[in-house]
């Protein structure tokens, strides 16, 4: 689906009249090709004093051979890709003002899709509390940075818990790269967990296998694409009634395919056993399949709610349980749900929805813990306004608010919340565990 103001708005007549007007002025977005540089210009690196993840940092951006800038008035007279800053140091809400120091210089020397990344520690984790109070203080400034940049720019907030520090690489290669373009305004989390970094980091999942769900178009037939592109051999999952274009997915992806309705009785056994006799069991799960009933609640009838429940939440508990209670999900597997935005802010007409989207995040918090002892992650994407033949048939006034009402003023793709997926894939990305993660690009509704 083309987005014709975003194109009107990048041209010439078209770019000063959207200036003169103050009208959204979106900027064409960067995203990942293979063999491009992981950041796209020089890259500011700096830290209060006494922070923890300088070091591993630099490490990190040495190995992805960033040109990196460091001290004193260092990338006040160039166009810089990324700004890197260690908060962990700050102790107390009077150190805020090194946030201040940092980025005021050099905040406005961004190069078009720049990258901003604040480092601190999980408040939850410091011991007095004064730090938790300052370390909870980083949300609010990342948050507002993201609303401020231009020029298809993002920021992002990362806790790292102590103890993490090697565990940063998969995180920081995602968040500084092209592969979170439309990522904005988040807060992750990286625990201590053993990492094991990939042979390749172009294809973090050579020997891996990947089950996706509703992998016949749009936004499963997407994940289906990079996780393959990242080396998986995925298996497609659908309805029977999608077995054509199922079938064009699996082949393009050098996957295979797997006809099955979730919600029948038998699913989870059935789905078990062909992923064990097939493959001997498998190392990521996508639970992507979902459907839309829409109604406001008063004129919704029991069979939507039902049907919406059942796809979107039920049936992937119960397919979680019967995976885990048979180990078929091997040691180190990833489960990646796939949320919504409706789930977080709720949407007139989608109760059934947004109650079943919630229940996805309540799902990777309950899980967590559990998924950790094994090694395991489990995390979910929540997308916002994604360009799909389901957004394109929405009405065009409610269809343009979704595009535009966000930090970078227009949609998302597919291709978008994939990206999230394979970083949450990754075997390297053993301590992102727990997490939310929206794409959005920093939609203005919801948390």
């Amino acid at each position: 689906m083309t987005d014709r103001y975003l194109r009107f708005a990048n041209s010439g007549l078209g770019g000063v009249l959207v200036r003169r007007l103050g009208l959204p002025n979106p900027t064409p977005l960067r995203r990942y090709q293979p063999g491009q540089p992981v950041v796209d210009g020089p890259v500011l690196l700096g830290g209060a004093p006494g922070g923890r993840l300088v070091d591993p940092v630099g490490a990190v951006l040495k190995a992805v051979q960033a040109d990196v800038r460091t001290g004193s008035g260092a990338g006040s007279g160039e166009r810089l890709g990324a700004l890197v800053f260690d908060a962990t140091g700050i102790g107390g809400s009077e150190q805020l003002a090194e946030l201040y120091e940092f980025f005021h210089p050099v905040i406005r020397n961004l190069r078009s899709c720049a990258r901003v990344l604040v480092l601190g520690t999980p408040p939850e984790d410091c011991t007095e509390p004064g730090e938790a109070v300052a370390q909870r203080a980083l949300e609010g400034f990342v948050r507002t940075v993201g609303k401020e940049l231009r020029r298809g720019a993002t920021a992002q907030l990362c806790y790292v818990a102590r103890g993490a520090e090697h565990a940063v690489e998969s995180t920081l290669r995602f968040l500084l790269s092209a592969k979170s373009a439309y990522v904005s305004g988040q807060v992750v989390r990286v625990g201590a967990a053993e990492v094991t970094e990939p042979a390749e980091w172009e294809r973090p999942l050579d020997g891996k296998v990947a089950l996706v769900t509703g992998a016949s178009r749009g936004i499963g037939e997407a994940i289906a694409e990079v996780l393959g592109r990242d080396g998986a051999h995925v298996v497609c999952l659908d309805v029977p009634a999608q077995e054509a274009e199922l079938a064009r997915v699996a082949e393009r992806v050098g996957g295979s395919t797997l006809l099955l309705d979730i919600t029948a009785e038998d699913a989870p056994e059935r789905l078990v056993e062909e992923l064990r006799a097939r493959h001997g069991g498998v190392d990521v799960v996508v639970h992507n399949a979902g459907i839309t009933r829409d109604k406001t609640l008063g004129r919704m009838d029991r069979k939507r709610w039902d049907a919406v429940l059942a796809v979107n939440l039920t049936s992937q508990e119960r397919i979680t349980e019967r995976l885990l209670a048979t180990e078929t999900l091997r040691p180190g597997g990833r489960i990646v749900g796939v949320s919504s935005m409706s789930g977080i802010a709720g949407n007139v007409g989608q109760s059934n929805y947004a109650t079943s989207k919630a229940g996805v995040i309540g799902t990777v918090r309950a899980l967590a813990p559990k998924l950790a002892e094994q090694a395991g992650t489990i995390n979910a994407v929540a997308p916002g306004f994604i360009e799909t033949r389901m957004t394109a048939a929405i009405p065009l006034t409610i269809r343009e608010f979704g595009r535009r009402a966000n930090s970078l003023s227009q949609g998302g793709l597919p291709v978008d919340v994939a990206e999230t997926v394979a970083w949450f894939a990754n075997p390297a990305s053993a301590g992102v565990n727990g997490n939310v993660v929206r794409v959005c690009g920093q939609s203005l509704i919801g948390a």
